[in-house]
Parts: structure tokens; C-alpha cells; sequence
């Protein structure tokens, strides 16, 4: 990968210490390299530590500030969305299910530990995130708000949300696919973390319950409109900007709205999807520039 050179912008530079901080949390978060389990966790820790733009905890963080939220009881549930959103990307990497072998510029953990451990580093980070998450109970005066908040979590990465999504893709792989069935699994496959992510940081922060349901509803927008993105740059981008192995949607067989509506339709809906999205965020009280700033580069992402 050719090095960048070029000096970073202010907004660089404050995104730059935003991911640093982010990082600082995670590894606060992250078990200890110890004992006879040593490489497992080795394996979750370089899942997580791979590198990434850290999406999940970033907005989850600023839906939290957004409705008024200050204190520490948000950490562990950053930590926890991450720990999740990087397991399912683990358990997505094994020969089982995408059989790639690059993820973030990096060989992916089962090529690096073996398949049996990144079955089981993915097992270890799933049921870890909820450990951390209930560290949040010490860390308020409103133990209600966590525990709803672990409950979104679980719903939200669980049957009725992404493992849901990722079931009907497995079953529907290579084989057609209906526009119904498609939404049915990106809704599910891929915006259920960003809802759990936005509505949590609501929840978190003691928004009414109408507000939250707000906040689900620009994340599935959001969510739809980052997937269909990366349906977009699986055909037209290349493995040095993605960090991964491009044309996997096609070589798996997979219907994508590319596929299905071709590239200017997809593009359109990415639009559309994105305008609806700040549409309902001028609904919500409180500073949204930093949602509205995400979604617009969300149209020209090219990674």
C-alpha cells in the first residue's frame, strides 16, 4: 500500500484523536493475554485491535452527547459494540462463510490462529462484550437505563437482528433473491449494530422513549445506505483502498443491490436513504453536525 505523504487537515487531525481515544477505551476493555486460554484471547485482541474507523462506538458516543450525556457509564458499551461488531466480522472471514483471508489490510484472524480459534475467538468476543457491559451498573445512578441498554444490545446482535440477517444470507447464497429478501438482510445484517449503537447512546443519556425510536430509524436509513455502498465498492474500488479482497460479492455468489438494480440505481438509493436519514435527525433536539458530517461522507466514501 503506498504511503500518504500529505500533510492532515484540522479535520483530519480531530478525527485522528478521536479514533486515539477510542483505542484508548478498547484497550482498557480487552482481557488480559494470560493463563492457559492465552491464545484465544491473543485472537480477540488482535480482532480488535486490527484496525478500523470504529463507526459503532463513535456514534454510539455521540447520540450519548447528543441528548446530554457526560458521564463514564457509556465506556464498557463501547468497548462492547466494538468487541461485537468484530467478532461478526471474524466468524464472516471463515471458510464456512466468506473464505477471505484479508480484512483491514491484514491477514484475518483464522489465517493467522487456525480455524478452530477464530471459531472461537468470535465466541470469546461475543460473550465478553456482555461481561464488559455490565461494568456500567457501577458506573450510574440509573441502573434501569443499563439494563435496557444491555437488552438492545442482545436483540439487536442477536436472532432478531444480525445473526438473523447473516442466517438468510448463508441459506440465500446463490440462489435468486428478491428486493423483499435483500432489504430483509441488510436491514438485519448490517444496520442492527447502528441502531443498537445510536439507540444505546440515547438510552444511556435518559432520551424519551419517542426519541429513541428516532434514532433507530436514522441508523437503519444509515445502515442501508452503508451496505449498499459497500455493494457499490465491491465493484468499483480496489483491495489497496478496501483493505480487503474485492468481487467476494460475486465470486460468493451473492446478490447485492447492485446486482439486483445496477450501479446508478444504487447510487440513487444511497442518496435517498441518506436525505431521509437527515430529515429525521432535524426532528431531535441537541447538535447533529457530527451525523449529518457522517452521512454525507458516506455518499463519496471510497474505503
Amino acid at each position: 500500500m503506498v504511503e500518504n505523504k500529505t500533510e492532515p487537515g484540522p479535520d483530519a487531525k480531530i478525527q485522528n484523536e478521536q479514533v486515539r481515544s477510542m483505542e484508548d477505551v478498547l484497550k482498557e476493555y480487552l482481557p488480559e493475554e494470560s493463563s492457559f486460554q492465552e491464545t484465544v484471547l491473543k485472537a480477540m485482541n488482535y480482532s480488535v485491535l486490527s484496525g478500523g474507523k470504529r463507526i459503532r462506538p463513535q456514534m454510539m458516543e455521540q447520540a450519548y452527547r447528543l441528548f446530554g450525556g457526560s458521564g463514564k457509564e457509556i465506556e464498557p458499551f463501547l468497548a462492547a459494540i466494538e468487541m461485537i461488531h468484530s467478532y461478526s466480522l471474524v466468524h464472516d472471514d471463515l471458510p464456512a462463510m466468506d473464505n477471505d483471508t484479508l480484512r483491514r489490510g491484514r491477514p484475518t484472524t483464522w489465517t493467522v490462529y487456525g480455524e478452530a480459534m477464530g471459531i472461537l475467538a468470535g465466541d470469546g468476543l461475543l460473550t465478553y462484550a456482555f461481561e464488559t457491559c455490565t461494568k456500567a451498573f457501577a458506573m450510574t445512578e440509573h441502573p434501569d437505563r443499563v439494563g435496557n441498554a444491555i437488552r438492545i444490545l442482545a436483540q439487536k446482535a442477536g436472532i432478531s437482528g444480525m445473526v438473523g440477517g447473516q442466517t438468510v444470507d448463508v441459506e440465500l447464497t446463490g440462489k435468486p433473491v428478491s428486493e423483499e429478501q435483500l432489504d430483509f438482510i441488510y436491514r438485519l445484517k448490517t444496520s442492527a449494530l447502528l441502531e443498537a449503537s445510536l439507540m444505546i447512546g440515547a438510552v444511556l443519556a435518559g432520551a424519551e422513549e419517542e426519541q429513541v425510536d428516532r434514532m433507530e430509524k436514522v441508523a437503519s436509513d444509515i445502515g442501508l445506505a452503508f451496505q449498499i455502498q459497500d455493494d457499490i465498492l465491491d465493484v468499483t474500488s480496489t483491495e489497496e483502498e478496501l483493505g480487503k479482497p474485492i468481487g467476494s460479492d460475486e465470486r460468493n455468489q451473492k446478490t447485492t443491490y447492485v446486482s439486483l438494480h445496477g450501479l446508478s440505481a444504487a447510487k440513487a438509493e444511497v442518496k435517498r436513504l441518506s436525505e431521509r436519514a437527515i430529515k429525521t435527525l432535524e426532528t431531535l433536539p441537541g447538535d447533529s453536525t457530527f451525523f449529518r458530517t457522517f452521512i454525507r461522507k458516506l455518499e463519496s466514501r471510497s474505503h
